[in-house]
């Protein structure tokens, strides 16, 4: 018996029953993963007991000899994965990352240009709603309306026309490819700074299955879980130039004592995602994504712009005649995992959505391949095209757990 089944017995049965829905369901939301058994255990580790403000070599606090070699050893594995002069790893979340990464940078009424939510942006590059909406002004561009892809040169047009300090590239629900070096050239054509979102892609530019940001931004944020397997937290990369000014931004400037835990826990990751086992994995992730994306289409569902280039895919649920949400909680019924989500000039709210958002990193994490991506695409289209038929979810339900407990999932090493 553990300590905290010991302990805490309601909260232990809590994390079994997760444990088992981890195990027995087909995690397809695109931002999430699993953290391996290591990451998993620096993350419970002693590490929590420890107050750390500051950074290595100067903190507020005694008793941090062992938080600066790990926080140091956080920010030497970071840089060389990602080929950066500089690297903050104090970050807890993306929404604080990039709110570190405009304090930085610009001030309050300043103009700045990031995709539109209901586009595939993020609360952070300019929501109305959000702290980025409501501190800055917001010129928010779009994709094409034909082809649901990113139009550079109408991207260029804007840029020239509202100079914007910066510009925002990289995204929470875009399929494809994202070209940094155009991106780049509209930044230095009206004078803005390039900040690289890459919070969805980090594993695969890790892995080298996307383009790095790193040689043409100014400052790249990210989340450390998604497809880099890490755990929950965030990390800032720049330029040398911009180094004191973000870690200023970070610490005083929007959060205090660091999470040492998560920055151990990122510590390991970032070292995992250094192997040729993880560069091996991300592009497995890019390829099975294709796959599904075919298999999707082959069953007639519409995908946003036809397909995907990364480890995300967008279905238009209109296709099949039903709501994103609809489709989200049909397929949880069956055990598929997956969620609800706005697609380009979409007439449906965010809170029901016509879309659906699908990933393939957790699903390749258990390695699954080619074979697996078809049958969970004949699953997925077999309950979307009947989301009320009896006994059709019931019954995929049971045909996914008895196939999803054959591949194990990375960090539960006891059998459930």
């Amino acid at each position: 018996m553990s300590a905290l089944e010991r302990t805490d017995p309601d909260v232990a049965a809590i994390i079994a029953d997760e444990r088992v829905r981890q195990v027995e369901t087909l995690e397809m939301i695109a931002s999430e993963n699993y953290a391996s058994a290591a990451v998993l255990e620096a993350t419970g580790s002693v590490f929590t007991n420890k107050y750390a403000e500051g950074y290595s070599g100067k903190r507020y606090y005694a008793g941090n000899v062992h938080s600066d070699r790990v926080e140091t050893l956080a920010i030497d594995r970071a840089k060389a994965l990602f080929g950066v002069d500089h690297a903050n790893v104090q970050p807890t979340s993306g929404a604080e990352a990039n709110m570190a990464a405009y304090f930085a940078t610009i001030e309050p009424g300043d103009t700045v240009m990031g995709l539109s939510l209901d586009q595939g942006g993020h609360l952070t590059h300019g929501s109305p709603v959000n702290f980025s909406g409501r501190l800055y002004t917001i010129v928010p561009y779009t994709v094409d309306r034909e082809t649901e892809m990113l139009d550079m040169a109408a991207i260029r047009r804007q840029a020239l026309e509202c100079r914007p300090k910066i510009i925002v590239a990289g995204y929470t629900a875009y399929p494809r490819a994202i070209d940094f070096a155009a991106f780049a050239e509209v930044a230095a054509a009206c004078g803005a700074l390039l900040m690289v979102d890459m919070s969805h892609i980090a594993g695969l530019v890790a892995g080298g299955a996307h383009m790095s940001p790193a040689p043409y931004a100014d400052m790249i944020t990210s989340t450390t879980h998604k497809t880099l397997r890490g755990p929950r937290g965030a990390l800032i990369l720049s330029k040398a130039a911009l180094a004191e000014a973000i870690d200023k931004a970070v610490f005083p400037g929007t959060q205090g004592g660091p999470h040492m835990h998560s920055i151990a826990a990122k510590a390991v990751a970032f070292g995992e995602a250094l192997t040729p086992q993880f560069r091996a994995y991300a592009h497995k992730v890019v390829e099975n994504a294709a796959t599904l994306a075919d298999a999707l289409m082959a069953g007639g569902l519409r995908l946003v712009s036809g397909g995907t280039d990364n480890h995300l895919i967008l279905a238009d649920c209109n296709a099949v005649g039903i709501s994103g949400l609809k489709a989200q909680n049909a397929l949880q019924g069956a055990g598929i995992i997956t969620n609800k989500n706005t697609i380009p000039n979409d007439t449906r709210s965010p809170f029901v959505g016509s879309g659906l958002r699908l990933g393939s990193a957790a699903l390749t994490s258990r390695a699954m391949g080619g074979d697996e991506m078809r049958r969970v695409a004949a699953w997925i289209v077999r309950v979307l095209k009947d989301p009320d038929g009896d006994g059709v979810r019931e019954t995929v339900r049971q045909e996914v757990a008895e196939f999803a407990r054959a591949y194990p999932v990375p960090g539960i090493t006891d059998a459930v």
